[in-house]
């Protein structure tokens, strides 16, 4: 997984090593301090907050890699990623068209392509964009997840859904539903005020 500005956070080098103990979380906290990291392989639609597409199976990966649920917080940053892969003989179209009235209720839907927006809607009011090069941005390649295929997106810059069409199947349908929470960039807002 690369994630723009985690190289910022130097508990990512726990989290890493958590990520390789299977399910497991891990709380340690006082009154002026938390810091929780969390692994496990139990993401849903549902618990991305999207419906599941109907008649759609998680799709079968080797070692059963189809989704995933990562997550830390230290104070007060946060980050989490759920990801689902599901499968479906209808078309991508039918899948994306079922996704956009349900990714509504989280802000104006991108649709994107190949991190370029498809259509007259470039950016959100949100903030949120189609390109990897603004705050959102996110390459998901080690279960050959890429964001830079077909998908819709919804939310904000720092909590978003994706519906991303796996364009490696062609006689199925692969679709992964994805909600990150990235970790705001601090440095960025003190700027601003």
């Amino acid at each position: 997984m690369t994630l723009r500005r985690i190289h910022r956070f130097p508990v990512f080098v726990s989290f890493a090593a958590v990520l390789f103990l299977g399910s497991t979380a891990a709380i340690a906290q006082n009154s002026d301090f938390k810091m929780e990291l969390h692994a496990n392989k139990n993401a849903r639609a549902t618990e991305i907050g999207l419906p599941a597409y109907p008649g759609a199976t998680l799709a079968i990966e080797k070692d059963n890699d189809n989704s995933a649920d990562l997550g830390f917080t230290f104070g007060d940053t946060h980050f989490r990623i759920m990801i689902a892969k599901y499968v479906t003989s209808d078309s991508p179209d039918q899948v994306l068209a079922f996704y956009r009235k349900s990714l509504s209720r989280y802000g104006e839907v991108l649709e994107c392509s190949h991190d370029k927006p498809v259509g007259n809607l470039t950016v959100a009011r949100s903030g949120l964009t189609c390109s990897e090069q603004k705050d959102g941005g996110l390459t998901v390649s080690d279960h050959e997840v890429s964001t830079s295929g077909h998908e819709l997106r919804a939310g904000t810059p720092h909590q978003f859904r994706i519906v991303s069409i796996d364009e490696a199947h062609p006689q199925s349908t692969r679709f992964w539903l994805l909600f990150i929470e990235l970790p705001k960039d601090k440095d960025k807002a003190e700027k601003t005020e």
